[in-house]
């Protein structure tokens, strides 16, 4: 009997050293003391199925013409430059070890009310040429993002695309309410910061498809993991933290 073109001898997928371990709760290892962490340690990764809102596919995708450089370069240099893309005010911080299988990223992003919305990803697949972020509970989507490249008709591409449901009922209203947009807004200037960087004044193009309208009213519970309450909590009582360290210190 022959070996099947994506099995190994040893009976492990070809691809298996680039896809993350299987994890019962997240464990978020050192990152910066700048980073704003909550949110993320002990939770479980959620997708798509696990959420509440309707489910969206997102498309966004820029040409990187006339700039020489090949897709695994490009990816490369995403992985390293990650936040450098992302629009001012957001902030991805990744572990010392990088974006790898089975990594778990803190991210600190900024909301209209002035609160820091503190959340993470965790990385379950990369290799040369793609990476795949999955959310936590409490994120403001349940489901996946992967950024890729590729060469299309002698020119690589730069992509990011999400299948997502907003994770409860208060992050459905958000999106309706302009999440959706200011969630185009995001990717559509990290896109543009990344053909930049490459030397591309290029124009990002996106689709945007609603795979299934239906609400998951069974998923409403997800609401109690909000990583938007509990960060506006957080900030709230922070002079109440500042008070009780102060009182410890004398």
């Amino acid at each position: 009997m022959t070996n099947s073109s994506d099995q190994p001898d040893d009976g492990k997928p070809r691809d298996g050293e680039y896809w993350a371990k299987p994890v019962s709760r997240l464990k978020v290892s050192e990152v910066s003391q700048e980073a704003i962490n909550l949110n993320v340690e002990g939770r479980h990764v959620v997708g798509p199925l696990q959420g509440f809102g309707k489910m969206w596919q997102k498309t966004y995708w820029v040409r990187l013409s006339n700039a020489e450089i090949t897709p695994a370069e490009v990816i490369s240099q995403w992985k390293e430059n990650f936040q450098a893309y992302w629009p001012e005010g957001n902030r991805f911080y990744a572990p010392l070890t990088g974006i790898a299988p089975g990594e778990v990223a803190v991210m600190n992003l900024s909301t209209p009310g002035g609160i820091t919305l503190s959340t993470g990803v965790m990385v379950i697949y990369a290799d040369q040429e793609s990476f795949t972020f999955m959310t936590p509970e409490g994120h403001i989507f349940s489901g996946w993002i992967t950024f890729s490249a590729f060469e299309s008709d002698d020119c690589t591409v730069a992509q990011a695309q999400i299948l997502m449901r907003p994770n409860d009922p208060l992050y459905e209203l958000g999106f309706r309410l302009g999440g959706s947009k200011a969630e185009d807004e995001f990717w559509i200037k990290t896109l543009g910061s990344l053909a930049e960087h490459h030397g591309v004044n290029g124009h990002v193009q996106m689709t945007s498809t609603c795979v299934d309208p239906k609400l998951q009213w069974s998923q409403a519970k997800n609401i109690w993991h909000n990583a938007a309450i509990r960060s506006t909590f957080y900030t709230a009582f922070a002079p109440a933290r500042w008070i009780r360290k102060a009182v410890i210190r004398n």
